[in-house]
């Protein structure tokens, strides 16, 4: 029997340790996960706060401070219908109103303590306006009722103004006629307040001043109102910044962690399937008889230490086969 040379086999083994690139792996996945569940977190504790002072103190403080213009308004109308008919309803009534506007008061400053000044005038400016209208009803009750003719003149007066405005009505839109009504009772209110101001001259500079408290009221009130508003319109901008901006990092952190995977899945296969593709073919040679397989193993780990047994295998069955003989 002639013996044939054959080529031997070289397997090239570079190795590492899985253990060691499972770990990496799982530190890889860890490092991502990480800023992505911190992002979200904080971005959720971000948009729940603004939402938070939006539903809870910026939006009721601007609807309260709405409600106490009305209120003021209420409390001026019982004020002003109390010196026309000296009706004790009316004085209830006005009371009623300012301690509803002094309670709405108290309501915003609970919610939004950083309006101390504004709120601290609100507060000085009820009082006086409450100062105010106890002398005028302690005042008023003290005198006869103000002279009916003096106010059926006023109503003559009124009356014909409002006549005149719906004679022109038809030259007029609905914006200007409506305007001209607000001044014709406006004009009104002023005249009967002055008829009673005439027939008491010390009651003159009480109703300017309760003229002026509640007209300071309602300023306060209204630019309580439009202030807290615009922290209502900033918040809702600083919501969809950071909405827009989260959107943004979430979006490049998906893309590097798309990149990150996709490396992943071509660099791990390799680094563990190549060596082991190697093995499998010298096993294939060993069990076809040839024995000639030479090993370059670098490196360490599992597959490094399959490749070492492997190799002394081989060797121990080339070693007996070189003893054995070769048989014919």
């Amino acid at each position: 029997m002639v013996w044939r040379s054959r080529r031997p086999l070289i397997v090239l083994l570079r190795g590492t340790s899985l253990r060691r690139q499972v770990a990496y792996s799982l530190g890889l996945v860890r490092l991502i996960l990480v800023p992505v569940i911190f992002l979200a977190v904080y971005y959720l504790f971000a948009m729940g706060s603004i939402v938070d002072r939006i539903v809870s103190v910026d939006a009721p403080v601007a609807t309260n401070a709405g409600h106490a213009t009305i209120e003021m308004l209420n409390a001026r109308r019982a004020e002003r219908n109390y010196f026309l008919l000296h009706d004790p309803d009316d004085i209830q009534a006005n009371r009623d109103y300012l301690r509803q506007v002094d309670q709405t008061v108290r309501t915003c400053r609970a919610l939004q303590p950083e309006e101390k000044s504004t709120f601290d005038e609100l507060e000085a400016q009820i009082v006086l306006y409450r100062e105010n209208f106890n002398w005028a009803v302690s005042r008023l009750g003290e005198s006869d009722l103000p002279p009916i003719e003096s106010l059926r003149q006023v109503v003559r007066t009124y009356q014909k103004d409002l006549d005149e405005v719906l004679a022109h009505s038809g030259h007029q839109n609905r914006a200007q006629l409506l305007e001209m009504l607000r001044a014709r009772i406006g004009s009104f209110d002023l005249e009967v307040a002055a008829t009673v101001e005439t027939e008491d001259p010390e009651f003159h500079q009480t109703s300017r001043n309760l003229s002026a408290a509640s007209q300071k009221i309602i300023e306060l009130s209204n630019d309580l109102e439009s202030r807290s508003w615009e922290r209502v319109q900033h918040d809702h901008d600083r919501a969809g910044a950071l909405l827009r901006r989260a959107e943004w990092l979430g979006g490049s952190i998906s893309f590097l962690t798309l990149l990150v995977s996709i490396w992943v899945s071509f660099t791990l296969p390799r680094q563990v399937v190549k060596p082991l593709t190697d093995l499998k073919a010298a096993v294939d040679h060993a069990a076809a008889g040839n024995y000639e397989i030479e090993f370059d193993v670098k490196g360490d780990g599992e597959v490094v230490q399959l490749a070492a047994s492997v190799r002394n295998l081989i060797a121990h069955l080339r070693e007996k086969q070189t003893h054995s003989g070769p048989t014919s």
